[in-house]
């Protein structure tokens, strides 16, 4: 199934998908063996408790971690919501360039010259989103367009860092320009929004949470399907609607048509591709986000009417 905004390969163990095979659940050690780290887990939180300095250890924990929680509280770009992030834009850069050379590794030889008209396409629509990627916060990056030959795959993502990967498979669905232009605005905004540093971010969250289950007796297995269910997976169906928003303003400044982004979504639907409830995914269902998209239209049309689309389009008319 294709998932616009693939998460980084380089971020995989913060990865959010979980496999759709079902595994028998398995408790490592018997039960004997979790009864005992159980009891020698509480014998040591009663020990703590006794000490006279229990309340204070605890205050000073407390006080520390909300400090550190709320010190590196911020803003997502162009969409304004506060989320937790202590993951720096440098670091996080850092991580996707190392991800690029493996990504090149395994499509080597399938990535197309930079004369392909495909090439020459998908670079085309970047340049016109470029702008507006820099005006929401992206400066200095170094952009380079990868299109990989590989028809049976519908996909596309964009490392921080600025390097773009676009799969052949779903280039007939973008139809034209428009489209390409959908895909590459939801790319690139995931790249604005910091999406893959946020998710960074959360993994400690995740760690501590699935160490405190394991006490209470459950499973890893039950441990990491609660956290996905309650944590992860709302948190990526969270970003890849923002990223939906923030990538839709960008194509309408950009001076392309933002109902190609409704339009694009309504063929995937009607591509007949399985995916699972959105409940359980960590993607928006292909309806809710046409029907989304539907919704932010005025704001994206208003943001068009508000660049200079109607001087470049009547340029670019004159020089073709």
């Amino acid at each position: 199934m294709f998932r616009l905004g693939i998460r980084l390969r380089a971020f995989q163990s913060a990865k959010q998908h979980v496999q759709t095979r079902s595994y028998r659940q398995v408790r490592f050690g018997g039960k004997q063996e979790q009864y005992s780290r159980f009891q020698t887990a509480s014998n040591l939180f009663m020990r703590w408790a006794a000490r006279p300095t229990f309340y204070r250890d605890v205050g000073v924990i407390t006080t520390g971690s909300a400090g550190f929680y709320v010190y590196h509280l911020e803003t997502v770009p162009v969409s304004g919501r506060r989320r937790f992030n202590m993951i720096s834009p440098a670091f996080e850069a850092y991580v996707g360039k190392m991800s690029v050379e493996e990504i090149k590794k395994e499509y080597q030889g399938r990535i197309l010259p930079e004369e392909d008209v495909r090439v020459q396409q998908v670079k085309k629509v970047l340049d016109r989103l470029i702008p507006f990627a820099q005006q929401a916060g992206l400066q200095d990056v170094n952009w380079e367009v990868h299109v990989i030959d590989d028809p049976k795959q519908m996909n596309a993502f964009v490392v921080p860092g600025g390097k773009v990967f676009v799969f052949t498979g779903i280039l007939p669905l973008c139809k034209d320009e428009d489209g390409i232009a959908a895909v590459l605005g939801h790319e690139i905004a995931h790249v604005v929004a910091h999406h893959s540093a946020e998710s960074m971010s959360r993994a400690p969250l995740i760690l501590l949470g699935l160490g405190a289950l394991a006490l209470v007796d459950f499973s890893l297995y039950s441990s990491k399907m609660l956290l996905d269910f309650f944590l992860s997976w709302p948190g990526s169906r969270r970003q890849e609607a923002e990223a939906d928003y923030i990538g839709l303003l960008m194509m309408a400044q950009g001076c392309y048509n933002p109902q190609a982004a409704m339009e694009f979504w309504a063929r995937m639907e009607r591509s007949g591709q399985l995916a699972p409830p959105q409940i359980l995914s960590t993607h928006p269902s292909n309806h809710n986000r046409e029907a989304k998209i539907r919704e932010w239209l005025p704001e994206a049309m208003e943001k068009q009417q508000m660049s200079e689309c109607h001087s470049t389009m009547s340029y670019s008319t004159a020089m073709t």
